[in-house]
């Protein structure tokens, strides 16, 4: 079977109805910021600036809820850039409330800031509508889940990485 990468971008915006809501996550240490489009990239609501905690978490999920019903849909995906170690803890956490979680190449975030406005300016609100809008255009990819022993094995390899690399160093000094 010859699969081309244009079929996948196809079934992945296929999978958007007009009943979806897509969030845009702009990932941050503390702040994270959410926007809201409709399956037409039209925003349906203000941004929303939410911690970095399960209090923070829990305000977006209220969020959700209430653009859901107000705006008539029953669907709703939430994309994030996949940038350091932030996003984990909220898509496990949205994955728990059964919503659907994807991630956005950051590289092709900063390629396409200007497709919105125009312009190569940079912001939370605007990091966050831009990911909706790649999530609305079948730029995104699915998270699996891993099991918890195959995370605590990824950091003792990543600590193992450090580790290998400092004793290069204090050799070669």
């Amino acid at each position: 079977m010859n699969f081309k990468m244009q079929d996948k971008q196809n079934q992945l915006i296929e999978r958007i109805s007009d009943t979806h809501l897509i969030v845009g996550v702009d990932i941050a240490q503390q702040l994270h910021v959410a926007r809201a489009v409709n399956f037409r990239g039209i925003v349906v609501a203000d941004p929303l600036t939410f911690e970095n905690n399960e209090e923070g978490f829990v305000k977006l999920l209220s969020w959700i809820q209430n653009l859901q019903k107000l705006k008539n849909l029953d669907s709703t995906i939430v994309g994030m850039e996949p940038t350091g170690h932030y996003w984990i803890n909220l898509s496990k956490w949205l994955y728990n409330q059964n919503i659907e979680v994807v991630t956005v190449n950051p590289h092709l975030v900063k390629r396409n800031k200007e497709n919105r406005d125009n312009t190569q300016s940079k912001s939370d609100k605007k990091d966050a509508l831009v990911i909706a809008d790649m999530v609305k255009n079948g730029y995104y990819s699915f998270i699996r889940p891993s099991s918890e022993s195959f995370e605590k094995l990824r950091v003792l390899m990543s600590n193992r990485d450090v580790i290998v690399k400092r004793l290069v160093m204090s050799i070669n000094q």
